[in-house]
């Protein structure tokens, strides 16, 4: 049965602004309270799944999450109405911010993913990421649950883990720090996660920023959906590029196929990484390394060159999906010239994802990758397959319902919330998902 990879992009929220909540992340860091434009930077976002859908790739929508999190203002003291919780929590204005973060577009970091040609029961498994490391993302893991259960409701074809536990010991980013290469997507391949630190042992560790995936977590997901031991490996990240901000390996390193594209200094020990890959793939890794005397880390962490989609062209060549900001820097934009007819990666693509970007998160943060034979993607809810007629009504819908500027002072604004809540309700009718957010149910938002 033949497979493919599908593209599950988030949609990019109603309370899209730059809050500056990721420590580790400088781009983050770098734009906390600048105006935001909720409205173009789910338009940036829509137009490139509509890109990929006009080239012939599968491409899925994953919905946004109902911020501010006010069930999250109750468990923290605040008391009254939704509006009068919004308002008193105005006076703590970096809380605010953090349970009003739409930082659940970088679905990358929803859930692990692992195909049925790999698993030991033949299912697709997602185990939902708890991204414990920081407040803000920390809130997502049910909501993410309830969603991907609503779009792979099939138990016979798909199984969706709830997050790992909420302890240090566990921390676990989700899909990038994991990639899988294979001959083909619907053959047995190898799974691939990068850790940062490892929590119950002694051994190489960042100082200055966290290393927010532990070995243990990867461990964890990898029993969980019953991959084989013989077709797994684990590699650490090295530890000074996450002190550089490198706080994810999708920031300096992407995967698709028989293809790896990462920078010199991705990982520890990096010759021997190569050779385990190579070896449980059965031969035939291509590598291209990216030297640091071509782009330096910082150069890659600025323009997010390696946070790309690399895309199966076929044939054996590959599309890589950049952000304008790799145009900026000379250095990046030389290299990216320099690859034309020199290896698989045969075209590039330039997207402007600029309010993306100025939050710390490029093209692959945007999505989460889905390996699917025909029979698993007959099996997904087919309203969230994005074609010309479901971009159209999203892009309406985002015209009727998003603001084109963003505050953090204006977080507080109970209209903001009423807005919120009601382009929800649309959404999950135009989408077919039914009542899986907490305002729609009268739930809490913990379970």
């Amino acid at each position: 049965m033949s497979a493919f990879e599908a593209n599950f992009d988030g949609l990019v929220g109603p309370t899209h602004h730059y809050g500056g909540h990721s420590f580790g992340n400088v781009a983050s860091t770098g734009n906390a309270g600048q105006t935001a434009n909720p409205k173009a930077a789910a338009k940036q976002g829509l137009a490139k799944m509509k890109a990929l859908v006009d080239l012939g790739y599968r491409q899925g929508v994953l919905p946004p999450q109902e911020r501010p999190a006010v069930w999250e203002l109750r468990r923290l003291g605040f008391t009254g109405t939704d509006p009068e919780l919004l308002l008193a929590a105005a006076a703590a204005p970096q809380l605010l911010s953090n349970v009003s973060s739409a930082s659940s577009m970088w679905t990358a970091n929803a859930a692990t993913v692992s195909p049925s040609a790999d698993t030991a029961d033949r299912r697709v498994h997602f185990t939902v990421a708890n991204l414990q490391n920081k407040f803000h993302r920390a809130l997502e893991h049910a909501q993410t649950a309830r969603t991907l259960r609503a779009i792979f409701a099939n138990a016979a074809r798909f199984a969706v883990h709830d997050a790992l536990p909420m302890h240090a010991a566990f921390g676990d980013e989700g899909a990038a720090n994991h990639t899988r290469f294979c001959r083909g997507y619907g053959e047995s391949g190898v799974e691939f996660f990068v850790y940062g630190r490892k929590h119950w042992a002694d051994g190489p560790a960042p100082q200055r920023y966290p290393a927010r995936q532990t070995l243990e977590a990867s461990e964890a997901v990898a029993r969980l959906h019953g991959l084989n031991p013989d077709y797994t490996v684990y590699a650490q990240q090295n530890p000074e590029v996450i002190d550089a901000g490198v706080f994810h390996n999708d920031v300096i390193a992407v995967g698709n196929l028989d293809v790896l594209f990462c920078h010199e200094q991705a990982f520890l020990d990096q010759s021997t990484v190569y050779r385990e890959l190579d070896a449980k793939l059965g031969g035939g890794l291509h590598v291209i390394e990216v030297p640091v005397a071509e782009v330096s880390v910082g150069e890659a962490i600025k323009s997010y060159l390696f946070n790309s989609q690399l895309l199966d062209a076929g044939n054996g060549q590959m599309r890589l999906v950049v952000p304008e900001e790799c145009r900026q820097l000379p250095a990046v934009w030389r290299y990216l010239q320099s690859l034309h007819g020199q290896g698989p990666i045969s075209e590039v693509l330039v997207f402007d994802l600029k309010q993306s970007m100025q939050n710390g998160g490029g093209p692959a943060c945007l999505r989460l990758r889905v390996a699917l034979n025909e029979a698993e993607a007959a099996a997904v809810n087919p309203k969230v397959w994005l074609n010309d007629a479901l971009f159209a009504t999203l892009n309406d819908w985002v015209d009727t319902h998003y603001r084109d500027r963003l505050s953090v002072a204006e977080l507080a604004d109970p209209q903001l919330l009423l807005e919120v809540r009601t382009a929800l309700d649309v959404l999950t009718r135009i989408l077919g998902l039914g009542s899986i957010y907490p305002f729609q149910y009268g739930g809490t938002g913990l379970s």
